[in-house]
């Protein structure tokens, strides 16, 4: 094993699971945290800690932490993506259009498609700046969500997309279904969000979170749902999911965040209705404005279709 770390709890991690605490402390993955507390490594007041226990504010913290390992490279599969379109393409970047099932890039545990190794079966080089998994991404969409996406193609435009999504100056719009009739119609949710404390899969809006902004204003009303224009003043992963579910207004179909299943069933969803709808920013080459829109897929078209039908 590595350093062994002594330190007291801070107040701030008073009731926290172990593994959620020392993740948040030591910047470790909570498998690890709990590989170390199940091998006997973490100690509260001198008494060896669970996982599952609970961090008393002011009591005597010690972890032997694990030695640094070599980082592990990830390589997506170079393969044809069905779905993926490409929008544009010039010498600094490319923009996609990505289908629903498809992530960014690789990592662990998944095995499905990727945008990047969909651009590289199409012959792109991408930046090489960044995660050697997921060179050229300045931004994600969730698998489940589908949508106008911008890729770097060249270090310059990697750094300046880098910092232009950093300094919150590219206009993310989405188009999101919801269940409900939001009240007031437009509005802006001004909610923390963090990994939530039982479940690693999911966020939650909860106190000491990262600042999430999210404003929306409502485009059309159906009887049980409606039809959103979102804008993203920070980009939280889950923030829109979270935001409206956190309000009970979830997506549609997303029976993560609390969607109503029968719902979801009869306008024909099995993701949740959201859609990255137009990406706007600065082009890294000369500054000037470029904007990008995305047509809704085929699921979300008839899903609205069915929400029309009286």
């Amino acid at each position: 094993m590595g350093e062994l770390r002594s330190m007291p709890v801070p107040d701030g991690l008073d009731g926290m699971r172990i593994d959620a605490g020392l993740s948040r402390l030591l910047g470790l993955s909570r498998t690890v945290v709990a590989g170390l507390a199940e091998a006997g490594r973490v100690r509260l007041d001198g008494r060896d800690a669970g996982k599952s226990d609970r961090l008393p504010g002011g009591s005597w913290l010690e972890v032997e932490l694990p030695d640094a390992a070599a980082p592990t490279v990830i390589e997506g599969p170079v393969e044809v993506v069905a779905g993926l379109t490409v929008l544009h393409e010039d010498d600094d970047i490319v923009v996609v259009d990505k289908p629903v099932g498809v992530a960014a890039h690789a990592s662990p545990g998944w095995t499905g498609p990727t945008v990047t190794g969909g651009l590289a079966a199409l012959g792109y080089r991408l930046s090489t700046s960044g995660a050697a998994e997921r060179q050229g991404i300045v931004h994600r969409l969730d698998v489940g969500t589908t949508g106008v996406m911008v890729v770097a193609t060249s270090e310059h435009a990697y750094t300046e997309l880098k910092r232009a999504f950093k300094e919150r100056t590219v206009d993310k719009r989405y188009h999101a279904v919801v269940q409900g009739h939001p009240d007031p119609s437009s509005g802006t949710i001004d909610a923390p969000i963090d990994r939530h404390p039982r479940h690693d899969y999911r966020f939650a809006v909860l106190q000491g979170g990262k600042p999430s902004i999210t404003h929306y204003d409502t485009i059309e009303a159906f009887r049980s749902a409606s039809l959103l224009d979102v804008h993203l003043e920070t980009g939280r992963t889950h923030q829109i999911r979270v935001h409206f579910s956190a309000l009970r207004h979830p997506c549609v179909g997303d029976l993560t965040y609390g969607a109503d299943p029968t719902l979801a069933k009869r306008v024909g969803l099995s993701r949740q209705w959201l859609h990255a709808r137009t990406l706007g920013f600065a082009h890294p080459a000369d500054g000037r404005h470029a904007e990008f829109t995305s047509p809704y897929p085929g699921d979300l078209a008839a899903a609205l279709d069915t929400l029309r039908d009286p």
